[in-house]
């Protein structure tokens, strides 16, 4: 074990001392967080620009899918090389990457070039989040890292929020360009200020990487996240493409599992999966995703189309929800620090998600806007219980030399179960809708949704109105089977969260270190 000269000191006493440039390290951290959020939502406003000025409206889809497979596929592959190499350069790596790809795709010329940019760039933004989670947790014991929960959660909100009105302003202002170039300077901050503060021990592996193990993971996950993202768009689900990727996938993923129990530096350790609460934690997390991504589709979608909210203001409507997140994290980041107990959080957070799911599913054509923000707001009282915790808990349940792999294998978790949540929540809506306009409106309203279920502000203003109320009836019945479904998935969280063994969080908190208390575990192993 190596000791350090700034932040990343040996014990989370040293740390202490350090308070100033841990503030700095985690402010670049948080920085870079917020590139790994923001972009997506920034892009998706810029998109109609984007085809207007590049044309290619048929591939307009594969400029975020190209991303998201990028980011799928290589999450697993920072978290080892960073357990292997070292985390700082490895970071360093995937935030250079991402800022090269975020370059580049605003350069694009064409259609084309731009989903390969955006392809490189989501090579880097595999590395962000995961690279964000695998430092705190070598800086930061898990007993103090409840602290930074609300910080971690406050970025998320404001990206979500605020990603698509400065998506609107700056493709209005300055072009739709700017939406990646906005990357640079944020990325050129958070470099300078981890390449001058953060100082951790570096390593040079031995082993080699498990190539064949990367190989076939980045298979799976690609044929995976194809059949989410294309089923029952592009092609039907049950269509000879889709069972295809289904068993390339499949096979590709047993084949995965058996090589890693051969592998001797394996790319996803499965002695991890031995801790029951690490297993748990990762389903909890894939469940939190499923919620989560499906309830910010479908409830601006809602709110825009039964209750007459006003597109622009999109990422507002969801406050009630991400706000009760914010609140309810930072509650739980100091309990948890607090008294070092973290069980009840995972339980009460499903139980609210659970409640909050149901009552959004019983929302209809006469819902208030109160009372919609009312059940959103119970829907992220239980995600703000579970967002952070399911990372701090995970990363408890393993040795410090598989920080990285821990870190960026919950990431993938709840990256898969956005992926997944998106696509069956958005099969079983685009179904619903389709099949109430055929019934409401007939052959009219059925040609009206034959393209998508998911009209804009301006095909919705040229329906007739009896065709637009029809809609809105089909919305709304739309919207309720994807929330109920959401709430019985969300159920499979609550028992999860129920098995959940309260293991002592490593490093001691404030009470504790006044009281005879073991010396804590070292913050930063050399890694």
């Amino acid at each position: 074990m190596a000791d350090t000269k700034a932040v990343g000191t040996g014990t989370a006493e040293q740390a202490g001392k350090q308070p100033r440039s841990v503030r700095v390290v985690l402010l670049a951290l948080m920085i870079t967080m917020m590139l790994a959020m923001l972009d997506n939502m920034i892009v998706g406003t810029a998109m109609p620009t984007i085809v207007g000025e590049l044309g290619g409206l048929e591939h307009l889809s594969w400029v975020v899918t190209a991303y998201t497979l990028a980011t799928a596929a290589s999450t697993p592959l920072w978290g080892k090389l960073g357990d292997m190499y070292g985390r700082k350069g490895v970071f360093m790596s995937s935030i250079v990457l991402f800022l090269i790809g975020s370059a580049l795709s605003g350069m694009a010329q064409d259609m084309g070039q731009l989903i390969a940019f955006r392809a490189v760039q989501g090579l880097g933004a595999g590395g962000l989040m995961v690279g964000v989670m695998a430092i705190i947790g070598d800086l930061i014991p898990p007993r103090e890292r409840g602290k930074y929960q609300g910080m971690m959660a406050g970025v998320m909100a404001l990206a979500m929020i605020g990603g698509p009105l400065l998506g609107g302003t700056i493709t209005d202002h300055w072009g739709w360009r700017w939406a990646f170039y906005i990357n640079l300077p944020l990325g050129v901050v958070a470099l300078t200020a981890i390449s001058a503060v953060l100082h951790l021990p570096k390593k040079r592996a031995q082993a080699r990487i498990d190539y064949p193990g990367a190989a076939l993971l980045t298979v799976g996950i690609t044929a995976i996240v194809l059949v989410t993202t294309w089923g029952g768009t592009e092609y039907a689900w049950t269509s000879a493409r889709i069972m295809e990727l289904t068993g390339i996938g499949v096979a590709a993923l047993v084949g995965f599992v058996i090589w890693q129990t051969k592998a001797a530096e394996p790319v996803l350790p499965l002695h991890i999966f031995r801790s029951r609460n690490f297993t748990l934690m990762s389903v909890i997390g894939f469940i939190t995703g499923f919620v989560m991504f499906g309830a910010t589709l479908f409830l601006p979608l809602y709110q825009q189309s039964v209750q007459g909210a006003s597109a622009t203001n999109s990422g507002l409507l969801l406050l009630p929800m991400l706000g009760a997140m914010l609140v309810t994290s930072m509650v739980a980041g100091r309990v948890t620090t607090n008294t070092g107990r973290y069980k009840v959080f995972p339980v009460v957070g499903s139980v609210l998600m659970v409640a909050g799911l149901y009552l959004l599913s019983l929302m209809d054509t006469d819902t208030s806007r109160l009372t919609s923000g009312v059940y959103m707001a119970v829907v992220g009282l239980g995600m703000g219980c579970l967002m952070q915790i399911t990372m701090l808990v995970a990363q408890n349940s393993v040795e410090m030399k598989d920080m990285g792999v821990a870190s960026s294998s919950t990431t993938l978790f709840r990256t898969l179960g956005s992926s997944f949540g998106v696509a069956v929540m958005g099969a079983l809506f685009n179904s619903r809708v389709q099949d109430v306009m055929a019934e409401r409106a007939g052959a009219l309203g059925a040609k009206a949704t034959e393209q998508s279920a998911q009209l804009d502000a301006s095909g919705l203003a040229k329906l007739p109105e009896a065709v637009r109320e029809a809609y809105q009836q089909a919305v709304s019945a739309g919207t309720h089977s994807a929330f109920l479904l959401g709430a019985v998935v969300a159920v499979v969280a609550l028992v999860a969260a129920v098995f959940v063994k309260e293991v002592p969080l490593r490093g001691a908190g404030p009470k504790a270190e006044t009281q005879d208390a073991p010396t804590p575990t070292p913050v930063v192993e050399a890694v």
